[in-house]
């Protein structure tokens, strides 16, 4: 059976000792990198499906870490701070981050956002395979979504989306003509419900409509949410 793979990046030792112990008595497989360098180097070496990443580390910010990561993998990021500001929580969001726990933490929380995030993976991959055939290219416009690469393509260029990005766009596009509230996309997409965070949710459907110019697909149905349009066979 299949242990998720956890690559733990925090560079205090009794932090990191604490969260692998925790997690390996609780099933999980986990590696652990002191530095963003090793960590790096970690996530090829290790393949890890979740990455728990501490936002200060000594040789460069958890942030450039997260950007790194949600550019070049598809892999799911816990962020762990010590800062507790919501600025710093919706930052941490927008540079790819799925969820956010401050220090100091209960363990059992970690677990929990842990198994939230794989259930929201299983989700999102249910979705998908109940909705098109993800041997198929799907064509609308000029666009084109190469469902098996996780790749997207207008006017036949490869138009770069992030792992949240793209989840979102299979989860609308597979859906067409169902209305998502916000709450209900981030809970598919983030895996999480936190009041206050549905600018989150508002961010992405922007970023996609103007790389997808899909203002006409992707619409807003005001106080409720938002929809892919559905088109006439």
């Amino acid at each position: 059976m299949h242990k998720t793979k956890i690559l733990i990046i925090e560079d205090d030792e009794p932090i990191a000792d604490l969260l692998s112990y925790g997690l390996t008595a609780e099933g999980f497989q986990t590696c652990i990198a002191n530095s963003g360098a090793l960590g790096m180097r970690q996530l090829d070496q290790f393949k890890p499906d979740l990455l728990l990443l501490d936002w200060m580390l000594p040789d460069c910010s958890g942030l450039d870490i997260c950007k790194k990561v949600t550019e070049t993998y598809n892999i799911p990021i816990l962020m762990i701070t010590a800062k507790s500001d919501i600025a710093d929580k919706v930052l941490g969001l927008e540079f790819g981050a799925d969820d956010y726990i401050t220090k100091p933490f209960d363990l059992r929380e970690v677990v929990a956002r842990i198994r939230t995030i794989v259930r929201r993976l299983e989700q999102v991959h249910h979705l998908t395979e109940h909705g098109t055939t993800k041997e198929d290219d799907i064509r609308f416009k000029n666009i084109v979504i190469v469902p098996d690469e996780r790749m997207v393509k207008k006017d036949g260029v490869p138009v770069e989306l992030t792992p949240k990005e793209f989840d979102l766009l299979m989860t609308l596009f597979n859906h067409r003509g169902k209305i998502f509230t916000r709450s209900e996309l981030l809970e598919f997409i983030w895996g999480y419900d936190f009041l206050g965070d549905t600018r989150t949710v508002d961010t992405h459907i922007q970023r996609l409509r103007k790389k997808l110019d899909a203002s006409d697909l992707i619409i807003t149905v005001f106080g409720v949410g938002y929809k892919f349009v559905k088109q006439e066979e």
